[in-house]
């Protein structure tokens, strides 16, 4: 059995950890309000420019621009969004193990999968498993995520139309709720229109300036507009993770510390009890 002094030291240490997490929890958790009501500005916006490019190119057809058109996806780019730091449950193992199942299940579709990466945890992880990455980025927080989306966008729209891949996925993870987040896989390149109503005639709209200024404006904003999204969606789906997982790193630290307490005044009674022996058994010792 640990002596007295071994299981008060270890209670000092949990109650000092306890004090961390709970620290940690309530940072989280104002950082969280902040990130979610950045997230709810952006998805209604975000949300109507994706509708208004699926339905400009189920008018204009794939052909009307290079964004739109389809070809073999032969060689196929993952941007994987993690963050730079840990204390966030399964937040960026998720994200990672659905890059990998991606890889793993399509293998055989694609001649190459290569991977950019955001967040040091994330490159980290990749780096030991020496996975193709292409490029590795610094996670982003709500202040840069803009800076950071147009920088993504820019770097694959480029390699998009110097053909050096052929579609795009982003993997990240989607806010739910404090204690809910949803691991995506999307496709963000080629643009994907929507399908028209059966029977409905494709009878394209009457742009202004001309049709080809008109898309080379809107679809790159529309790539940059998702990957905003999707990493404002990461940073909020982060701060909740925390949270979550803070909580129960506190509640647990609670638990913890009430076992240890019982240990001790076990521990402290037995040897209250021997000492007692020990003295009436000299008492005895003397009468005799």
């Amino acid at each position: 059995m640990p002596s007295l002094k071994a299981i008060r030291t270890r209670i000092v240490s949990v109650k000092n950890t306890q004090k961390i997490t709970r620290a940690m929890k309530l940072v989280a958790a104002a950082r969280l309000r902040r990130a979610q009501e950045a997230i709810l500005a952006a998805r209604p916006y975000a949300q109507a420019l994706e509708d208004v490019i699926a339905e400009i190119g189920a008018r204009a057809g794939r052909s009307a621009h290079p964004l739109l058109s389809e070809r073999p996806a032969r060689r196929v780019e993952l941007v994987v969004v993690t963050s730079d730091r840990g204390l966030a449950g399964a937040f960026n193992s998720n994200a990672l193990r659905q890059a990998e199942r991606y890889v793993y299940e399509h293998a055989g579709d694609h001649e190459a999968i290569q991977i950019a990466v955001l967040g040091r945890k994330g490159r980290e992880y990749l780096r030991r498993r020496r996975v193709n990455v292409i490029s590795e980025r610094p996670g982003v927080t709500s202040q840069v995520a803009k800076e950071r989306a147009d920088e993504i966008a820019n770097d694959i729209l480029a390699r998009y139309t110097a053909r050096e891949v052929d579609a795009v996925y982003l993997v990240y993870n989607e806010f739910k709720s404090a204690i809910s987040q949803k691991t995506l896989v999307e496709r963000l390149l080629p643009i994907k229109p929507k399908a028209l109503p059966q029977g409905a005639t494709p009878i394209d709209y009457i742009y202004e300036p001309s049709k080809e200024a008109v898309l080379d404006h809107i679809l790159p904003m529309h790539v940059q507009v998702q990957i905003y999204r999707a990493l404002l969606e990461s940073v909020a789906s982060e701060f909740g993770a925390r949270m979550s997982a803070m909580d129960n790193a506190t509640s647990n630290a609670s638990e913890m510390i009430g076992k240890l307490t019982l240990q001790y005044n076990r521990a402290r009674q037995a040897a209250i009890t021997k000492e007692l022996l020990e003295i009436i058994g000299g008492a005895e010792a003397l009468k005799g």
